[in-house]
């Protein structure tokens, strides 16, 4: 761990820590102020705490943020990152007018199989080396490419070695070779897969739509999961209507990702739930999808978290600059319940407390932006604008500052 660390010069301080929901106010903002890491986590804030004051005085290494922006990593709750292989032919199919279909999995299954361990942890280590430098400091990863004991338990070992948020996603979609018998494969998913992934994942997840698993499916394999005391979580209501919040309820899932076609009576079942809604516009531009309306979630109290599903199919983008610009332009959300979404919401969506905010006692996972305002993620779509990214108090991230 590297010595303390007083920034200073804090332009704008993002801190995320309030009311979600509540416009800018959700992000609690401070002005010309400053934070002190200490031992990977922050431990002081502004320059009246005690904290900061003794650091000052002890002659603590100092960084001048220059009158910029700080805020917390983005927290990327939902990804794919460990693949083989690529889906390009399919994009341009879909981009000439072909639908999107959840069989399309279904290809990069077989190149993931065919990869070595090797080339698949290569592919997901630089995936990940670029989802940090754009700011998101904690991502999660799921299996689901591989649909066989050997291939599923091989993908978590690969993810489990870039990051401790991982899920077991063996419900994916029915491979080929059971394509006959899905019970079969789902009894596989329950038994000697669950059994041999559980290890290695704290989640357990299941893609609920026509084409993947129905509903009585989804509640064996979320119930076969808590009894191997992972985390429930699922895909639901993407392509259309179902019972993904009920079964969400049911299990007390963490989150429930897609939800384009969340009912009303959906939305009431979510209320006061718990249960995060996790968007991800990135498939919605992808698939030349509608994007969710998150108004009437956030008028149903719901927590709403913003992820990048990056995967090879329909959401090759590892940004949340860009999950964000989409989810303002297209979502109708503002710019501060999208910011406050990719950091605290991602951060509720995983059930993590100890990130996502920028508090005493929180982990100093934070980001500095080339930019006087928070709202420049979204301001200026395409264009990155992070500067410095900071993982449990180290700097490992610095890019030229842009002097314009």
């Amino acid at each position: 761990m590297s010595e303390p660390l007083l920034l200073t010069d804090i332009g704008q301080l993002v801190t995320c820590t309030g009311t979600p929901g509540a416009g800018e106010a959700s992000l609690a903002i401070s002005v010309a102020t400053s934070v002190l890491i200490q031992e990977g986590l922050i431990a002081g804030i502004g320059h009246d705490d005690s904290a900061v004051k003794a650091a000052l005085a002890a002659g603590v290494n100092t960084l001048s943020m220059d009158d910029q922006v700080l805020m917390p990593g983005f927290v990327d709750s939902h990804s794919h990152i460990v693949f083989g292989g690529d889906r390009v032919a399919e994009f341009k199919a879909r981009m000439s007018g072909a639908p999107y279909l959840a069989g399309g999995i279904g290809n990069t299954v077989s190149a993931t199989r065919e990869a070595t361990t090797q080339a698949l942890a290569t592919n997901a280590g630089a995936l990940r080396e670029e989802m940090l430098a754009s700011g998101s400091t904690t991502v999660e990863i799921k299996s689901g490419y591989g649909l066989t004991v050997e291939h599923e338990k091989r993908i978590l070992e690969v993810a489990q070695g870039i990051t401790d948020q991982t899920t077991f996603l063996g419900a994916h979609l029915v491979p080929g070779e059971h394509a006959n018998d899905p019970e079969r494969y789902v009894e596989e998913v329950c038994g000697p897969m669950l059994e041999a992934c559980a290890p290695y994942a704290r989640f357990i997840d299941v893609f609920l739509e026509a084409g993947a698993f129905d509903a009585r499916q989804a509640r064996r394999v979320l119930q076969a999961g808590l009894a191997h005391g992972l985390i429930p979580t699922l895909h639901a209501s993407q392509l259309g209507p179902g019972e993904g919040a009920k079964i969400a309820l049911e299990v007390g899932a963490a989150s429930l990702s897609h939800g384009n076609h969340l009912t009303t009576s959906d939305i009431q079942l979510l209320r006061g739930s718990g249960v995060v809604v996790t968007a991800l516009p990135g498939t919605d531009f992808s698939t030349a999808g509608a994007y969710l309306d998150v108004r009437p979630l956030h008028d149903a109290g719901i927590t709403v978290s913003l992820a990048s599903n990056c995967n090879p199919g329909s959401s090759f983008s590892s940004s949340l600059s860009f999950m964000i610009a989409l989810a303002v332009r297209e979502m109708k959300m503002s710019p501060a319940d999208a910011v406050w979404s990719a950091t605290a919401g991602g951060a509720a969506a995983l059930r993590l407390i100890d990130r996502g905010q920028i508090r005493v006692g929180a982990r100093a996972d934070l980001i500095q932006l080339q930019a006087p305002d928070y709202a420049y993620v979204a301001y200026r779509p395409g264009v990155d604008v992070v500067r410095r990214v900071f993982l449990n108090g180290d700097m490992v991230v610095e890019k030229a500052r842009d002097v314009r």
